[in-house]
C-alpha cells in the first residue's frame, strides 16, 4: 500500500482518532492532578482589615487559615482610629492560598510634632516643598506691601504667628504672608518744617 493510499485508509483515520483520544485523556488526568496538588479551587478571599486593631486582625486571619505580618506604623491618619490597620497587602478581595501572609501597617497613636523651618525671606516656591517634606500643608496666602514679591514675610497657624523653631503637629496648615512686590507709599504731608534763623545779635 502506498503512503498516499495509507493516509486515505480507515486504518489511518482510526489511529489518528485513538491518538487524539489518548492525548485528551492524558490532558484531563493531568489537569485533575494539578488541581489536586495545588489545591486549586480552594482559594481564600482576603478580608478587609482596615480600621481593625492588631488583635482583631489576628483573630480574623486565624479563622481563615491565613497569617499576617506587621510591617510598621505610619504617620497618624485622622481618617483611621489609633493603632488600627491603615494599609494591607494583598488588597481586600484578592484570592490567595491557605497560610498566605497578609502584610499590614498600623496607624500611629497621634500626630507627631515638627519644628517650623525658617521660611522667612524664602520664595513661595521654595517654602511649599519644604513644608510638605515635613508633613505640613500650605494654607491660606495673604499679601502685604513689600518690594520682595512672593517672598515669605510671616507664618501663622490657626491665627497664631509662628517663629522658626516653634513646634506644631504634623499635617497642620501653615498660612503664609507674602510680599506683593509693591512697597507701601506714604503720601507726603503739606506741613513742611521750616527752621527760623537765629536772631541776629
Amino acid at each position: 500500500m502506498s503512503l498516499k493510499d495509507y493516509l486515505k485508509s480507515k486504518v489511518f483515520a482510526v489511529q489518528v482518532f485513538v491518538a487524539l483520544l489518548i492525548v485528551f485523556v492524558l490532558g484531563y488526568l493531568f489537569m485533575h492532578w494539578l488541581t489536586f496538588t495545588t489545591d486549586h479551587g480552594n482559594e481564600i478571599t482576603v478580608p478587609n482589615l482596615a480600621k481593625m486593631t492588631e488583635e482583631q486582625v489576628e483573630e480574623t486571619v486565624d479563622d481563615l487559615d491565613l497569617d499576617y505580618v506587621l510591617l510598621d506604623s505610619v504617620d497618624f491618619n485622622p481618617a483611621f482610629p489609633k493603632h488600627t490597620v491603615v494599609e494591607q497587602d494583598p488588597m481586600p478581595g484578592a484570592k490567595v492560598k491557605k497560610n498566605r501572609k497578609i502584610y499590614i501597617k498600623i496607624n500611629s497613636s497621634g500626630f507627631t510634632m515638627v519644628r517650623i523651618p525658617n521660611l522667612i525671606q524664602k520664595t513661595y516656591r521654595q517654602a511649599v516643598p519644604t513644608l510638605k517634606s515635613l508633613g505640613l500643608e500650605p494654607g491660606e496666602i495673604t499679601y502685604k506691601p513689600d518690594l520682595a514679591k512672593d517672598m515669605v514675610l510671616e507664618m501663622y497657624c490657626n491665627g497664631k504667628k509662628l517663629n522658626p523653631g516653634d513646634k506644631i503637629f504634623k499635617s497642620s496648615k501653615i498660612d503664609l504672608v507674602l510680599g506683593d512686590g509693591n512697597e507701601g507709599f506714604v503720601e507726603p504731608t503739606d506741613s513742611l518744617s521750616t527752621e527760623t534763623p537765629p536772631n541776629e545779635q
